[in-house]
């Protein structure tokens, strides 16, 4: 009954100045919620980076070309020069599940930059040349009509899926089912139109952003026969030309614990059938799991320590706030030892009303943090409706802020209301000491 007594004490004595209450209680709450919003953040980062890691898929081992950075050129036959690098068709035969253990598919892909016509409109857009496995690889979801067949592989035949965005610059207002249009200097079918997909951001710097929405996939043996290995790109006062056979191959593997010791083998392989390592790369996206997490540890002990700075700063105005209690209550500390009150009495009261002050502020500033999503949903409304993205940066970065949610753990509301009360006890401590110590006789004088 005595705790409920002090606590009913200290809540009238903090009423006795409700302004001054709520502003000192206002540094407690926006440090609890900075503390979970801030964490809440750092959550949500780290699962949208993991997220895309899961994408590339936990048993895949990726094997992609890299261009060098010195070009090493060779004359052709017509005197320009042809930059040769990257995967190989013999690496891919070398890589297949005939070839390694626990290895069950390889699935190659082949990418050009190509201009899309159909009459009158034109767009810049990807051609990828691969095989109906890329679909389930890359989790593409058909809107309408199907994706390509290993029929169209083997038969090599001119058809091909095309993203949401071609369809709707090319073929505005009308069905672009079973209708040709020109892709460079070639003509093909479409068979199936994928649904929109935002893009990829880079990951840890082994992977680059991926935009799948200007895609053209066409059968990978179709591009074989139709383009041939070299790609020649004439600008106006530019010139590059380079020969690449196949720019990706994805090597699935049987189980997760196969992963690493499976891209061991690989690069083995790889270093075997190429002179030199600086034209091919291997990611496993389950090393880049495991960084993301470790990542996520690092950014939420980063993120919370700063946000803990604001509770500091508020249990400093607690400690100000106190110590000027102190002096006006003086005369009533006098009253209270007078009438037989001890130190350990005075003492709890004014660590009371501390305590009191700072867990109000932590349960409101608990409260507000739970509503971190809602107000971060509204703030990326907002910021969607009166910035409209223009370039590809701010489109990249509109595309990582808009998909990112936060995530509230409920350890997170538990740990600020914790640290909340914490700075309370901490910061009250010398003012409730400091009423303690006063002289009765002296206090007892004081005007």
């Amino acid at each position: 009954m005595r705790i409920f007594r002090t606590i009913q004490l200290a809540v009238k004595s903090l009423l006795l100045h409700k302004l001054r209450s709520a502003l000192t209680m206002l540094g407690i709450v926006f440090g609890v919620f900075s503390v979970i919003a801030m964490l809440a953040i750092g959550e949500g980062a780290s699962r949208k980076a993991q997220d895309q890691v899961l994408e590339l898929g936990a048993k895949n081992i990726i094997v992609k070309s890299v261009k060098p950075s010195q070009q090493k050129s060779t004359a052709s036959s017509s005197g320009s020069f042809m930059l040769r690098y990257g995967l190989l068709r013999d690496d891919l035969r070398l890589l297949s599940p005939d070839q390694i253990p626990h290895v069950t598919n390889a699935i190659p892909i082949r990418e050009v930059d190509q201009a899309l016509r159909n009459r009158h409109r034109e767009m810049e857009g990807k051609l990828i040349g691969c095989s109906p496995e890329y679909q389930e690889t890359n989790n593409l979801k058909m809107s309408r009509g199907r994706f390509l067949s290993h029929h169209d592989l083997f038969q090599m035949q001119p058809v091909c899926v095309i993203a949401a965005e071609v369809a709707e610059t090319l073929f505005p207002g009308e069905d672009p089912l079973h209708k040709s249009f020109q892709v460079g200097t070639d003509f093909y079918e479409v068979v199936g139109i994928a649904k929109p997909r935002g893009a990829t951001a880079a990951i840890g710097g082994s992977l680059a952003g991926r935009s799948y929405n200007k895609d053209v996939y066409i059968p990978l043996r179709t591009m074989q026969v139709r383009l041939g290995d070299d790609n020649i790109q004439r600008g106006q006062g530019s010139f590059s030309a380079e020969s690449v056979q196949l720019h990706q191959i994805t090597i699935q593997v049987d189980d997760e614990k196969n992963v690493l010791p499976t891209a061991e083998v690989i690069k083995e392989t790889l270093l075997r059938n190429h002179k030199d390592e600086s034209d091919w790369d291997i990611v496993v996206p389950m090393e880049l799991l495991e960084q993301a997490k470790q990542i996520q540890v690092i950014f939420n002990l980063v993120l919370g320590s700063i946000a803990a700075i604001s509770l500091v700063v508020g249990g400093i105005g607690i400690m100000n706030i106190m110590l000027a209690t102190v002096t006006e209550r003086t005369r009533e500390i006098g009253v209270r030892r007078a009438l037989g009150a001890r130190q350990r009495d005075i003492t709890e009261q004014f660590l009371t009303e501390t305590v009191v002050l700072a867990g109000i502020g932590g349960i409101v500033g608990v409260i507000l943090g739970m509503l971190t999503p809602l107000a971060f949903e509204g703030i990326q409304l907002m910021i969607g409706f009166f910035s409209p993205s223009t370039g590809s940066a701010d489109q990249a970065f509109d595309n990582l802020f808009t998909g990112l949610v936060p995530i509230v753990k409920t350890w997170t509301l538990g740990l600020a209301f914790g640290i909340s009360v914490g700075i309370g006890i901490v910061f009250g401590v010398y003012p409730a000491r400091a009423a303690a110590r006063l002289d009765p006789i002296e206090a007892l004088r004081h005007e």
